[in-house]
């Protein structure tokens, strides 16, 4: 018996494209198994990931993609018609997932390299997973984008960061 299903799919797919081939193969199955056995079903999105500290992996694995590989599971979330999300992980700045203020000037060093944001504000993450929150609850359309990096402020457009003369 359970209340809940929540598959960890921390490093299943790498990039934009294969988290929407993730949810097309199996969120959406899972999703649809779940409500037909009148349970919960609870995915995991995720920012980005790295093993460098823990294994020397490279420091990007799987890169953030200044929020856009993050935003991509929200929205594939959402056109699945999940109702809950669980966001990797509010802390871990060791396998880079951390969404919690970070500053992008990080001590260098051999030993230990750490993800940085990119250069974009260290709130950036908070306010992509409080608009991701929205989108999942009804209150931001399908067609909403990322939080514009350079201006620190929400943006409506199409689901991609914008191009522009900051970039």
């Amino acid at each position: 018996m359970a209340d809940v299903i929540s598959p960890w799919t921390v490093g299943r797919y790498a990039s934009p494209s294969s988290a929407a081939q993730y949810a097309e193969k199996l969120l959406k199955p899972d999703l649809a198994w779940c409500h037909q056995n009148e349970i919960d079903y609870l995915p995991v999105v995720f920012p980005g990931f790295s093993w460098h500290n823990m294994n020397d992996g490279p420091s990007d694995q799987i890169p953030r993609l200044r929020g856009q590989f993050l935003w991509s599971q929200f929205l594939q979330a959402k056109k699945a018609g999940v109702s809950m999300v669980y966001v990797a992980m509010f802390d871990e700045v060791d396998e880079g997932t951390a969404i919690f203020k970070c500053a992008n000037d990080v001590p260098i060093g051999q030993k230990s390299k750490f993800v940085t944001f990119e250069g974009l504000p260290n709130d950036f993450y908070l306010k992509l997973v409080g608009k991701g929150t929205k989108l999942i609850q009804g209150d931001v359309s399908l067609g909403a984008n990322l939080i514009d990096s350079h201006r620190d402020r929400i943006a409506v457009g199409t689901a991609t960061p914008k191009n522009d003369e900051h970039n």
